[in-house]
């Protein structure tokens, strides 16, 4: 194994799974069902010690939930192994968060069942193409958790594009986002002859156009405004008269490699505020999966870094995300003000890493050590082909070493899916504002 720089306690999900099932022997079965009877199903084994099946099956559950969604777990195989995630995925048990934010997803209770083998469902997808309309004049719109991207697009070409700084998860009043929203698509609806469409790239899980769990309301009230929150898309933009569409970040940042390099199998990695994941499949169409890859076990150092939202340890968004620099600075050598917002931490690193300074390197070499490993697990997941990584994180010399750390680490441990897949970064301005500009293709006008 490559030990990341900056981190000597390193446990890969890719290395724990695969170590087990190595000693596994009984089947177990797991399905999970989201929107539309749709079901993500997971044949799979467990071995004879109850803590490390309890362990397994947790880590794999949860990596399930987060990349396809769902609000039912069935499982099949191993009565004890049940208990123990029924007891888990309540509101007051180990993921009462997973419980919360998927119940709050699809407005209905969080639900584990045991079935027998023969009554489990099987499979179930409803593949949808998405975006690559260009024609006419189109504002699309970048929701970050640090700054609006937001771009004017005519006939496909890019005439204006701008990143505006904002504070949404400091502000608890609703309007402060609303506000925002609608000054940033008007201004770059200006900059056109007229406005046909707009398009929306935004942080959170979906469900159509409503943003039912997003970080960037993370202070608004949810008992007096978070219907507000959900309906925040569809409110201010059914008031510009024109058509339009909202997709999650992770999936545009993947159509905007797709579009760009007109290939499919593309998984997007948003490396920001968060971490950010979509996926265009091999026909050229997203899955309905949510990708919410920062919350995937991606280390099972139970002693590793929890996440304030979720409360949980070894998760994408504190290794693929500005938390993650930040985090690891002090292991570097690099003292930040703590006077400094989260992304004024990152500028002051990456203004180091600029100078040459060897500790900002090790925590972006250290950053791409985690991704290499953390890539194998996903392609368990996604039929990776391309994978493309953008984001404030990957700005500079940091994105570079990024990839240098993950190839090292796929070529080393996984060479099939070295020679399989094929990295994407794009030129810095596509990095910062592309999915601005791929957003402004989701509407048909």
């Amino acid at each position: 194994m490559i030990q990341p720089i900056l981190d000597d306690q390193f446990i890969p999900a890719v290395y724990f799974n695969r170590d087990f099932l190595a000693k596994a022997t009984r089947p177990f079965s797991i399905a999970v069902e989201r929107e539309n009877g749709l079901v993500y199903r997971r044949d799979t084994m467990l071995g004879d010690d109850f803590a490390q099946n309890c362990l397994y099956a947790e880590r794999l559950i949860k990596t399930i939930l987060w990349c396809a969604g769902g609000w039912k777990v069935m499982l099949s195989g191993d009565h004890d192994v049940f208990c123990y995630i029924r007891d888990a995925y309540t509101k007051e048990g180990l993921r009462a968060f997973d419980v919360d934010f998927w119940s709050t997803t699809y407005e209905r209770p969080f639900v584990v069942e045991e079935r027998a083998l023969e009554d489990m469902p099987q499979t179930k997808t409803s593949p949808l193409s998405i975006g690559r309309n260009l024609g006419g004049c189109r504002v699309g719109f970048d929701a970050g958790g640090s700054d609006i991207k937001v771009a004017a697009v005519v006939d496909g070409e890019t005439i204006w594009a701008e990143e505006i700084v904002w504070l949404p998860k400091l502000a608890e009043d609703i309007s402060y986002h609303q506000k925002h929203i609608k000054e940033a698509i008007e201004l770059a609806a200006s900059k056109m002859p007229r406005f046909d469409a707009v398009g929306v790239s935004t942080a959170g899980v979906l469900v159509a156009n409503r943003a039912m769990v997003s970080h960037l309301f993370l202070k608004v009230p949810k008992d007096t405004q978070g219907a507000a929150c959900k309906n925040i898309y569809v409110d201010v933009l059914g008031q510009m008269g024109v058509p339009y569409a909202v997709a999650n970040d992770g999936d545009v940042a993947a159509l905007a490699a797709s579009m760009a390099m007109d290939v499919n199998g593309v998984l997007g990695i948003a490396m920001g505020t968060s971490q950010a994941g979509g996926y265009v499949d091999c026909n050229g169409n997203v899955t309905g999966w949510h990708n919410e890859l920062a919350f995937v076990p991606v280390d099972y150092n139970p002693d590793s870094a929890v996440d304030e939202w979720s409360g949980d340890y070894g998760c994408g968004v504190k290794y693929f995300s500005q938390d993650a620099v930040i985090r690891l600075a002090p292991k570097a050598g690099i003292t930040l003000d703590e006077n400094l917002t989260l992304a004024e931490k990152l500028v002051a690193v990456q203004k180091l890493l600029a100078e040459g300074h060897e500790g900002a390197k090790d925590i972006f070499r250290t950053i791409g050590t985690y991704f290499g490993y953390a890539i194998a697990n996903y392609a368990d997941f996604y039929d990776i082909r391309y994978l493309q990584i953008s984001g404030r994180v990957t700005s500079g010399l940091g994105g570079d070493l990024v990839i240098g750390g993950a190839k090292e680490v796929l070529k080393a441990e996984f060479p099939a899916l070295y020679e399989q897949i094929q990295f994407i970064l794009p030129d810095e301005m596509d990095r910062r504002v592309g999915q601005a500009v791929a957003a402004a293709s989701l509407p048909i006008a």
